[in-house]
């Protein structure tokens, strides 16, 4: 057998285990439910709202009819991308804040290790098997929600909304990787999974709750005078959107609001020669991808470095038995 092939069993075996080992938590099925009964309830609300002004085929408001399961609600509950937004980095914390210190603290890592398996194909399979899981969750959600919308309807999606629906997911699944990899390294570089999980939820609550209160303040500090030009006025907002998209959990929401919401245009002020004969009309989903492709490779090229100071760590760790 050649060495790639033996080391890609090893790397499958590995991540199996991890699956099962995750599947198999208390921790994981507790929060599952939590993520499954919020987000389907969501879900069910906006079907029953959609499903008493469901447009007639030749409606033009039947071409996003789908797009609007997971953005629209009659106020009882939050839309599915409000939930996602919340909880999804809740569902990449605990899924990977004991991931590495657990293993040493069970005094597993060095009977793991002693295999004849490469190192650092054991903290590619924590990343692996956590994102395949969070994968088939969001995309199991996507088919049953989009199956029972056909179902309760009888329209079918067209092939723009299945794309926008595509990337939406794709979407979900990078922003929850994100807090993933930040989780996997805070267990690299801290023994202790109580203090992992606490410093992750901690960088939650703070872009959560206390960050738009900074940007507010900064705002009302900086907020240029009522006769100021347009210039000045157009630089001040732009600096702090600018601001704003350094918190994952907004980079999630304008890219949500791009790929869901075709009718917006821009996530920035637009000038008069910018509006003047533009004609009010769904964006087609490559203009959409353009928009938000800044906000997709933002959360991706977080995700790399958070990944990457974990891998660095992990391979300078020293294993005893």
């Amino acid at each position: 057998m050649k060495k790639a092939d033996f080391n890609f069993r090893s790397f499958k075996i590995l991540i199996k285990k991890e699956i099962s080992d995750y599947i198999k938590s208390w921790k994981f099925i507790i929060l599952l439910a939590i993520v499954l009964l919020t987000c389907v309830a969501s879900l069910y609300n906006s079907l029953s709202v959609l499903r008493k002004n469901i447009p007639a085929p030749n409606d033009l408001d039947s071409a996003f009819f789908f797009l609007k399961i997971f953005t629209s609600s009659d106020g009882t509950l939050p839309p599915f991308h409000v939930f996602v937004g919340f909880l999804g980095p809740l569902l990449g914390i605990f899924l990977g804040f004991d991931a590495v210190n657990s293993e040493f603290n069970n005094r597993t890592i060095s009977r793991i290790l002693s295999q004849p398996i490469h190192r650092d194909s054991f903290l590619n399979s924590k990343f692996t098997g956590a994102i395949l899981i969070i994968a088939s969750l969001f995309s199991t959600l996507f088919l049953l929600t989009t199956g029972a919308a056909i179902i309760w309807t009888g329209l079918s999606p067209t092939w723009h909304e299945c794309g926008r629906l595509c990337l939406f997911l794709l979407l979900n699944i990078v922003y929850v990787g994100f807090w993933l990899n930040l989780s996997i390294l805070f267990s690299v570089l801290w023994r202790s999974p109580a203090t992992s999980a606490l410093i992750g939820i901690a960088i939650w609550l703070f872009f959560t709750i206390f960050f738009p209160l900074i940007v507010n303040v900064i705002a009302k500090r900086m907020m240029p005078a009522p006769y100021s030009s347009y210039q000045e006025i157009k630089a001040y907002q732009d600096f702090i959107l600018t601001i704003t998209r350094f918190a994952p959990n907004q980079l999630f929401d304008d890219g949500t609001n791009i790929l869901l919401m075709p009718s917006i245009r821009s996530l920035g002020p637009l000038s008069m020669e910018q509006v003047q004969g533009a004609i009010p009309s769904p964006l087609p989903i490559w203009e959409s991808i353009k928009i938000v492709w800044s906000q997709l490779t933002g959360l991706l090229a977080a995700t790399i470095i958070c990944f990457a100071l974990s891998y660095f760590s992990f391979m300078r760790r020293e294993i005893r038995a």
